[in-house]
């Protein structure tokens, strides 16, 4: 009879880091800096993937607040050259110039075209209590081939993010009836009006703009830049809540001028009659009516456009996740002791502490959700704080305790982004239409300040969800 090897010891095992964005590479580079090895399991082609799809939009953050410091430690050995701090990226920049070449560095350590479809504890499911703790993770992954893979971890930091998965715009949270039908005349990012095809689909056309945050600024902003050229463009923004002085943002008061600027190109647009503000509009259909389409609201109203882009917020993909013990607010679906600290009921990006492991652990010891992810369906994830999680996190897994609860980030205020206990409040000028921060984008034709800024992930719509 032959016996059965012997298991791996933990401490030999990768911890392993699902994504290979911003925050999933900064952790990679904390990791080592621990003298920990990492394994960055990517599902796209390259590094980045979500971050260049948004490569036409200007970021409202400099270079300086861009790269994480241990980052740039492992990149300088290797002659890079680190970016203007100064200037204020593309999403392209971003990924052509710092994030390949971060995961490059990486070298091996980084699997491409690996989709992560499960994480367990070897041999035990989530009901199983029996020396559970001492097992290591199952991650299952499957390749573009078809193909499946299982690797063993001694940790899990998931740092996928929320860009696969935005919110629909039925005004309860499900796709409105009709939309899935709707699909092809439906567009869930901000369009890019550099590139022709896209530009001729929103030209002369009327186009419903659903959200109410940087991200439908950007996308209001550049549809009246389309219609100052182009005859017959206009935009209808469907608004769940009120229209107040508010709407916009912090305006001139926003410390991120950028995104203060753009929640003011929104006003101009609805000044100048290139976009009209429909407001209470709670989407409950979207009828096909010919070649055009009929948004329909709860209380019967009706608007009927050429295409709708939806920008109302993006949601963790938990399906991955079902045999792990996680510790999730039943409202935001981010870890429950960080929900209360960044609730859009109560908080706006100024106002959320910085964190770290303490608030990202859960029930299920070794595993964490960061980056946008943690933030579950709360808009005000900052990306700065991303890195002090990956920071706390990778401390914690080296067994330093003081340096993983010792905050080593100070946050500015930074405007209006959402939250005054109003979230959901029709007549309230805060959060309500899921996108509440916006992204922390501007179209890259926009000129970028030369004044500090923060960079919420998740692109144009996380990048899209969310705040600066």
């Amino acid at each position: 009879m032959t016996a059965a090897p012997a298991a791996e010891p933990l401490a030999d095992l990768p911890v392993v880091v699902v994504g290979a964005g911003p925050i999933g590479l900064a952790a990679a580079a904390r990791l080592l800096e621990r003298g920990l090895e990492p394994l960055v399991l990517e599902s796209g082609p390259r590094a980045a993937t979500s971050v260049r799809a948004w490569s036409h939009v200007r970021l409202f953050s400099r270079w300086s607040e861009l790269v994480d410091p241990a980052a740039g430690e492992l990149l300088t050995p290797t002659g890079w050259t680190r970016p203007d701090a100064g200037a204020y990226p593309t999403g392209g920049d971003w990924a052509r110039l710092y994030l390949q070449p971060l995961a490059d560095a990486l070298g091996d350590r980084v699997r491409y075209g690996a989709t992560v479809t499960g994480v367990a504890r070897a041999g035990r499911d989530r009901i199983v209590d029996a020396g559970r703790a001492e097992q290591p993770f199952s991650v299952h992954l499957a390749r573009p081939d078809g193909t499946e893979e299982r690797v063993l971890a001694r940790a899990v930091i998931d740092a996928s993010g929320t860009w696969a998965t935005p919110s629909p715009a039925g005004a309860d949270g499900l796709p409105a009836l009709g939309e899935k039908a709707a699909a092809d005349r439906i567009s869930y990012r901000v369009p890019d009006l550099g590139d022709p095809a896209v530009r001729a689909r929103y030209a002369g056309r009327r186009t419903a703009v659903l959200g109410s945050g940087a991200s439908a600024f950007t996308a209001l902003a550049a549809l009246a830049g389309l219609a100052e050229e182009s005859a017959g463009t206009h935009a209808v923004w469907i608004l769940r809540r009120g229209l107040t002085g508010a709407t916009y943002g912090g305006g001139e008061a926003d410390q991120l001028p950028a995104r203060g600027a753009l929640g003011l190109r929104a006003k101009a647009a609805v000044e100048a009659g290139h976009a009209s503000a429909v407001t209470g509009f709670r989407t409950a259909e979207i009828r096909r009516d010919g070649g055009r389409l009929t948004l329909v609201a709860e209380d019967g109203r009706t608007e009927t456009v050429d295409e709708a882009i939806v920008l109302t917020g993006f949601r963790p993909d938990l399906s991955f996740l079902g045999e792990l013990r996680l510790g999730l607010d039943e409202r935001l679906q981010a870890p429950t002791a960080l929900a209360p600290l960044i609730d859009p009921n109560a908080h706006s990006c100024g106002t959320v502490y910085p964190h770290g492991v303490r608030e990202l652990s859960h029930p299920e010891e070794g595993v964490y959700l960061v980056g946008m992810k943690s933030y579950g369906r709360a808009p005000t994830f900052l990306a700065l704080t991303g890195y002090e999680q990956v920071r706390s996190i990778a401390a914690a897994l080296a067994g330093d305790r003081v340096a993983a609860e010792r905050v080593e980030l100070t946050l500015p205020e930074t405007g209006v982004c959402g939250g005054a206990g109003l979230y959901d409040d029709p007549a309230a000028g805060s959060a309500g239409d899921g996108d509440a921060g916006g992204c922390c984008a501007a179209p890259a034709t926009t000129p970028a300040p030369a004044t500090s800024g923060l960079l919420r992930i998740g692109g144009p719509a996380g990048g899209s969800a969310g705040c600066c």
